[in-house]
């Protein structure tokens, strides 16, 4: 069984944790919880983790010496990355998850992926420019005019948009074949849906209220997990 958490979680990795950010996502959450080497990041900002999920293969000697064995839940298997082991491995109204961008591309990149593998959790993925997180199956947002509004399919999904300056019923995305980025908003209250996991919507740091407030009311899609989990899942519960 996963960790339940009652309030938001602020979930960190490895990638560089700026402090400006830090703090803007601890002042919205009660509880931290680290992917692997993130468990550094948070001692380094005088924060004990409430958990460590990972192969631990990043965490230093120094940080499993600092933070009480019965936190840190080691997983094995390899068909799944730090942050989707953490996603798992956790249940919360909301996770905020830092230190998952801006350093290795590919790294960045399995972040998104993980994004869509649990398409059915409330995971804001927030880096220093953008938050991004995936795209519901429906989600009302309420965004001053002329933001820019970016959906990127990771998977061919149909998705419907109003209020932004290039407005669709449906509209066939792909990776391959057609994106949607670099849109804007046209009116302050915005309606996205998508018939299927795939969409990743990625707005401007400043909208992150909005997006959560957003989220919070939002209609999720089912899980859309790849591959099989072998072994390790947490036992203990908060």
């Amino acid at each position: 069984m996963p960790l339940i958490y009652k309030d938001p979680v602020v979930l960190v990795g490895g990638a560089p944790l700026a402090a400006d950010i830090f703090d803007l996502v601890s002042a919205r959450a009660t509880f931290f919880v680290a992917a692997d080497g993130g468990g550094d990041a948070l001692l380094a900002n005088g924060v004990i983790p409430d958990a460590v999920f990972g192969d631990m293969d990043s965490l230093t000697a120094a940080a499993k010496a600092a933070i009480p064995a019965d936190r840190i839940h080691l997983v094995t298997e390899q068909d799944s990355t730090d942050f989707e082991k953490a996603l798992r491995g956790i249940v919360a109204p909301l996770i905020l998850a830092v230190g998952f961008t801006g350093a290795r591309l590919d790294h960045e990149l399995a972040a998104l992926h993980g994004l869509v593998r649990f398409a059915d959790r409330p995971v804001v993925l927030v880096g220093t420019e953008d938050v991004t997180v995936h795209l519901p199956a429906h989600m009302a947002l309420h965004l001053p005019v002329g933001l820019r509004l970016s959906l990127f399919p990771l998977d061919e999904v149909t998705v419907g948009m109003a209020g932004l300056v290039w407005s669709f019923d449906a509209l066939n995305l792909h990776p391959a074949r057609q994106i949607g980025t670099s849109n804007e908003v046209s009116r302050p209250d915005v309606v996205l849906t998508s018939d299927g996991p795939g969409a990743l919507l990625i707005v401007p740091l400043e909208a992150m209220d909005a997006v959560i407030a957003g989220l919070a009311a939002a209609d999720f899609h089912s899980p859309h997990r790849c591959g099989s989990v072998k072994e390790g899942t947490p036992a203990a519960t908060e």
